[in-house]
């Protein structure tokens, strides 16, 4: 590596050279340097993984779509993506749906919180309702600022 030049030898042979560049990503990839598999991800979209995900029902589609808007490149999310619609063959559509609307409720975005949520039963549980307007949990006890003015 250079200031201006990245070079990958492979047994001491030159097998690709390449400007340096200084993307806030880190990322940088040439396609036909990508193993054939990751080359078909290439012509997925978001749009389509979104849509595949609309199969199942609207809430697994607010999933999915958070999980690829929580990724600096959205191609970073695909995985998690199939991870989570993978999951209906496992438990089913229904549950599936049930267990993405309380991962949406509670703001939790990655296939790990919804994986989580299907193994321990939370999906057959109610979905927490949301918090109050003034950050504070529904308790009596608790008052807020404007009891304090």
């Amino acid at each position: 590596m250079t200031a201006a030049t990245v070079e990958v030898f492979v047994r001491g042979r030159r097998v690709a050279s390449h400007p340096r560049t200084f993307h806030r990503s880190g990322f940088t990839t040439v396609p036909e340097h990508m193993p054939a598999a990751h080359r078909r991800h290439r012509e997925w979209t978001p749009e389509r993984i979104v849509r595949w995900a609309e199969a199942t029902g609207p809430q697994t589609a607010a999933l999915v779509a958070g999980i690829l808007r929580s990724r600096p490149h959205p191609e970073q999310g695909f995985r998690s993506c199939l991870g989570v619609l993978r999951l209906g063959q496992r438990y089913g559509d229904a549950r599936l749906e049930a267990a993405c609307t309380r991962a949406v409720a509670i703001d939790a975005f990655s296939y790990r919180s919804l994986d989580s949520i299907l193994r321990r039963g939370l999906d057959q549980q109610p979905v927490p309702p949301p918090p109050s307007p003034n950050g504070h949990g529904a308790h009596a006890n608790v008052r807020g600022p404007g009891y304090y003015q």
